[in-house]
């Protein structure tokens, strides 16, 4: 079994640093490839309400067999459902659907700014750490001003930031400030969410030659060695195994300073936080 490291969050929990992510995956196909993923090894499941596979993953888990304890789940509150007792309603519907009686780690989605009520959503998130329905605490897709203002305004740092971020989009700011807080920093789209020739540059594919490995793998060690907790996706068997055998992987300094070179002033590829609306 692939032994992964794992990152501690200032609330003392842990949290496996790669996980298994299903990001625009039907039910019924999350049921099968989170399950071949807990089989493969993996034991951190990222999920949302959006991607309408919370029933499908649950279902997989339960399939497993194995120990509640022995398992890390994230699912996030969606835009629609920031007012406080909406989000309490959300969480307890998707522990619902997930079969699961607490959550390791709960996130809201996105701050929207355009919706101003992401302060709210976090104090919801708050009440409901109080409550033993979730763990731990975070947020995902926040520009620093609402990331600060939601410290200021409640005095509770999220334990973990969820962000787009490879090395075409690095976010060095974001980490910078993370690193300040104490905020363990995760990615989504690590290997390169919209940016398809990530995997086909040639700093990742010679040090991937070099080490036998795969371009993914590649990156994927990029994010471990900078204790980045990362979420790849993919339903196909092969890539869901190679995926988790990145943790073997152990990339120079070099190796790693010249992935850093790869860094885009126009490398996101998704959404931008600040101006998304809905």
């Amino acid at each position: 079994m692939t032994s992964v490291p794992h990152v501690r969050f200032h609330d003392g929990h842990e949290i496996p640093q790669l996980g298994y992510g299903v990001f625009k995956v039907d039910d019924d196909v999350a049921a099968d490839v989170t399950a071949q993923a807990l089989e493969a090894g993996y034991r951190h499941v990222d999920t949302a309400k959006i991607y309408g596979n919370e029933e499908g993953v649950g279902r997989a888990i339960r399939a497993s067999g194995l120990a509640r304890e022995d398992l890390f789940v994230t699912t996030k509150l969606w835009n629609d459902a920031q007012g406080f007792d909406d989000a309490i309603a959300a969480c307890e519907a998707s522990l619902e659907r997930l079969g699961l009686d607490y959550l390791d780690l709960y996130l809201v989605h996105w701050a929207v700014p355009a919706q101003g009520t992401y302060v709210e959503a976090w104090q919801a998130l708050i009440e409901l750490q109080k409550r033993g329905l979730v763990r731990s605490i975070g947020v995902s897709n926040y520009p620093l001003p609402e990331l600060e203002e939601i410290i200021a305004a409640t005095g509770v740092v999220p334990a973990i930031h969820q962000i787009e971020l490879h090395p075409y989009f690095q976010q060095r700011e974001l980490r910078a400030v993370h690193a300040q807080h104490g905020i363990a920093t995760q990615s989504w789209g690590p290997l390169g969410q919209g940016k398809s020739d990530l995997l086909d540059n040639t700093v990742i594919t010679d040090i991937a030659a070099a080490h036998g490995a795969t371009a993914a793998q590649v990156v994927l060690a990029w994010h471990l060695a900078h204790g980045i907790v990362t979420i790849p996706k993919s339903v196909t068997p092969s890539r869901i195994v190679e995926n988790l055998a990145a943790v073997e992987l152990e990339l120079t300094a070099d190796e790693v300073a010249a992935i850093d070179t790869l860094d885009r002033p126009d490398g996101r590829g998704g959404a931008d936080p600040a101006t998304k609306t809905a």
